[in-house]
């Protein structure tokens, strides 16, 4: 696996423009940092410092899920799961801080692509709706599986219909929504349509999964795997993901793969 050149991450400064719950347990921020919004592209990620805690000094990485170049505007979706996310979960409009950013690779659409299936699980939906708007603006047509542990922990599933994805099918774990299961049971039947590739992101069981039913069907699968990735610049080796070309910083190599290249 060749190099990875410099990162293009530099430090902006943000204002939060909104900061909502939308789910159980998970919240959709939108922050002012122009600069930021013009470069960063679809399944990349940022780096927010946080603040209220001087003992704190890492960053909280997060994916994306939309970006308005124009609004100077990005808009994530995020767990709250630890302090860090509570003291974020915290912070109100206009409150200020920085964001290190854009970070990482993120997804491609094969060139002539005619139709993609993207799959999230969890709090995967963020950075799979910034891969439904890409794939729709190169013309594809998209069919999404959205799945959750529980109808009240459900989000994006207005912002995928927001940008045209023809079907969008739920599942979650206890049946209160869509159908009971795991996203693979939704998955499998649709693969049969043909795929230009698959897209995914979410707990790591569900995206071997995925990655193996799409193997099955012969179609190219990309997953975005979202380490903790400290320091952003492949200096720390605390995000490392193992791949058929040996150990790799997910901060720079990734955080998306080809699902061909991970060693699951």
């Amino acid at each position: 696996m060749a190099t990875p050149t410099p990162s293009p991450a530099r430090i902006h400064d943000f204002a939060i423009r909104e900061n909502v719950p939308v789910a159980e347990g998970v919240m959709r921020l939108t922050i002012e940092a122009p600069r930021l919004a013009a470069a960063i592209r679809p399944g990349q990620f940022m780096s927010f410092a946080v603040p209220g805690d001087t003992t704190q000094l890492i960053r909280i990485p997060l994916s994306f899920a939309s970006a308005d170049a124009e609004a100077g505007t990005v808009t994530t979706f995020y767990a709250v799961v630890g302090d860090g996310t509570r003291r974020l979960a915290a912070m109100q409009p206009g409150d200020t801080s920085t964001v290190l950013g854009p970070g990482g690779h993120g997804w491609t659409i094969p060139a002539g692509a005619k139709r993609m299936l993207v799959v999230a699980g969890g709090i995967g939906i963020t950075p799979i709706i910034a891969a439904a708007s890409l794939a729709r603006e190169a013309g594809a047509e998209v069919d999404a599986v959205v799945g959750a542990l529980t109808a009240a922990k459900l989000c994006g599933i207005d912002e995928l219909k927001a940008l045209g994805c023809a079907d969008v099918r739920v599942t979650t774990d206890d049946g209160t929504a869509g159908t009971k299961g795991f996203v693979t049971a939704e998955v499998g039947p649709l693969l049969d349509r043909g795929y230009d590739a698959v897209l995914t992101c979410g707990p790591e069981p569900m995206m071997r999964a995925v990655a193996a039913q799409a193997r099955g069907a012969e179609t190219r699968c990309q997953v975005s795997l979202e380490r903790m990735m400290t320091c952003g610049f492949g200096a720390c080796n605390t995000c490392n993901v193992e791949t058929v070309d040996g150990m790799v910083g997910a901060c720079m190599h990734g955080p998306v793969f080809d699902a061909r290249r991970v060693v699951w």
